[in-house]
């Protein structure tokens, strides 16, 4: 089991930080294109999902899996976007996005005046400490990769 990477989108579609962990295929392109090409993706596919879902969805669009990995999704109420992406074996992130959210995030960016007015998340502490808590996980193996 492993943790491949992490984004972190704002509102509009601006990658905000980025860190990889067990990532071994690069995608060939810049960093700046592989985050656009996410983020469109993901508008594409929370479009597609919320249009020919049979009922009213509170939760929407939560992960997607392939033949190789699992993408998983978290939104805030104000329009923030984590994007996780782990090996198959990995079911369900939600509860770690949401504490990668309050727990990292709201805690040393948003209540942080150095941080929280800055358009990119350059902070050692919350780069750090996320690091750190990712490495914790039970899922978090770097032999895996």
């Amino acid at each position: 089991m492993t943790v491949h990477n992490l984004y972190i989108f704002d509102r509009n579609g601006n990658c905000l930080y980025y860190n990889e962990w067990n990532r071994k295929k690069q995608a060939g392109i810049s960093k700046d294109e592989e985050y656009k090409l996410m983020y469109g993706m993901l508008f594409s596919i929370r479009s597609f999902v919320s249009k020919m879902s049979p009922l009213d969805m509170k939760e929407g669009f939560l992960s997607f899996q392939t033949s190789r990995y699992r993408l998983h999704y978290y939104e805030t109420p104000s329009g923030l976007k984590f994007v996780m992406n782990t090996d198959l074996s990995v079911s369900n992130a939600r509860e770690t996005l949401q504490h990668i959210y309050s727990n990292l995030y709201v805690e040393l960016i948003v209540k942080n005046p150095v941080c929280s007015s800055a358009p990119s998340l350059d902070s050692e502490v919350f780069s750090s400490r996320l690091d750190a808590f990712i490495r914790a996980l039970p899922y978090y193996s770097p032999r895996a990769a």
